[in-house]
């Protein structure tokens, strides 16, 4: 398998971390999607990252959708349950983490997208993505409560989900104190961190 990703992504990060639970073996293949010389159309239609390409080219993208298939190739580490209210518990799960990344990275392409001037930002549509990143960490800490893990006892792709994001902020937006008022996320994190998994893929 061949992962076509860029360091800096935390929807490939969230890929790599589950391809080293379930101890795959993959090519990884950097990409860099805003360069004008990106081939990744040739792979995704998309242009986006990360896309999962397989043997006889066929490609995967979106990283809802490789991770599951991911998990489904090995029955080690499973991260996902198979069915019912367990499996879609761990789905929210990532659907709220994801969220975050999806407001955190339109705030930050206001922000900073090159390809428009300082006159063009609005701080309106900033403010209003940060409030959904803070709403939904705040949706996290109360979802985790005082369990070990965000779906009870047991590692799943909800934490590595949710890992993912508040390492994302930490990386693109370290001005928001997300410790501070959630000391059970923290705990969390600092327990993720300690995995071989997180440790290896931060963002350089």
């Amino acid at each position: 398998m061949k992962l076509i990703g860029s360091l800096t992504s935390p929807y490939v990060r969230k890929v790599r971390i589950v391809m080293a639970e379930k101890k795959l073996d993959y090519e990884f293949v950097s990409e860099d999607v805003w360069s004008a010389a990106t081939t990744i159309a040739q792979s995704n239609p998309l242009g986006k990252v990360p896309c999962l390409v397989m043997e006889g080219s066929e490609a995967l993208y979106d990283s809802r959708v490789i991770v599951e298939y991911l998990d489904a190739l090995s029955p080690v580490g499973k991260l996902i349950p198979s069915v019912g209210r367990e499996r879609a518990g761990v789905k929210t799960w990532e659907a709220l983490a994801d969220g975050v990344l999806d407001a955190a990275i339109l705030a930050r392409l206001e922000a900073t997208w090159a390809g428009r001037s300082a006159e063009q930002r609005s701080s309106a549509w900033i403010d209003r993505q940060l409030g959904k990143v803070r709403a939904a960490v705040q949706a996290m800490a109360d979802g985790l409560g005082d369990q070990a893990f965000c779906s009870g006892v047991h590692f799943s792709l909800s934490d590595i989900s949710v890992g993912v994001a508040l390492g994302y902020l930490d990386f693109r937006f370290p001005e928001i104190d997300w410790r501070g008022p959630h000391p059970a996320l923290h705990k969390l994190f600092d327990k993720l961190m300690q995995r071989q998994s997180f440790a290896e893929t931060l963002p350089p």
